[in-house]
C-alpha cells in the first residue's frame, strides 16, 4: 500500500470566546476528522489552526495537546478578518500520510461551520 501526503480540512464554531469551549470544540473536530478518515497518530505530520479575531482567549493547539498530540507540530494563526465572514470559527488543516486518494478524504465541518462547505456531503 502506497502512502501519500494529503491535507485534511475541517472547521467548527464556538458560541463564545471561552477557553474551555475552544478546547472542547477543537477536540471534537479533530477526533471527528481522524475517525472519519481512519487517521492514526503516527500518520499525523502537522496541524495548522486558525481562529477568527473574536476567538482570542485560548489557542486551539492547547486543546489538541489534551488528546495526546503534544508530539505533533501544531501551529496557530489568526484568520483574515473579512467583513461578513463566519464569526467565532476555528479552522484546521492537518497534514497526514494516507492511502486515501484526495477525492476520498472526508473533510469535516461542525456546528455553524457546516454552511462553509455545503458542497461536501456528510
Amino acid at each position: 500500500m502506497s502512502l501519500a501526503v494529503r491535507a485534511l480540512r475541517g472547521a467548527t464554531t464556538c458560541e463564545a470566546d471561552d477557553p474551555s469551549q475552544i478546547a472542547e470544540r477543537t477536540v471534537e473536530l479533530l477526533e471527528s476528522m481522524f475517525e472519519r478518515n481512519n487517521v492514526d497518530h503516527d500518520e499525523l505530520i502537522s496541524i495548522w489552526f486558525t481562529t477568527t479575531v473574536d476567538l482570542s482567549s485560548a489557542f486551539p493547539a492547547a486543546g489538541a495537546r489534551t488528546i495526546g498530540l503534544g508530539d505533533v507540530p501544531l501551529m496557530c494563526a489568526q484568520e483574515i478578518a473579512v467583513p461578513g465572514s463566519m464569526p467565532r470559527c476555528i479552522r484546521v488543516m492537518a497534514h497526514i500520510y494516507t492511502a486515501l486518494e484526495r477525492q476520498d478524504l472526508h473533510h469535516v465541518y461542525l456546528h455553524e461551520a457546516r454552511s462553509l462547505r455545503d458542497d461536501l456531503a456528510d
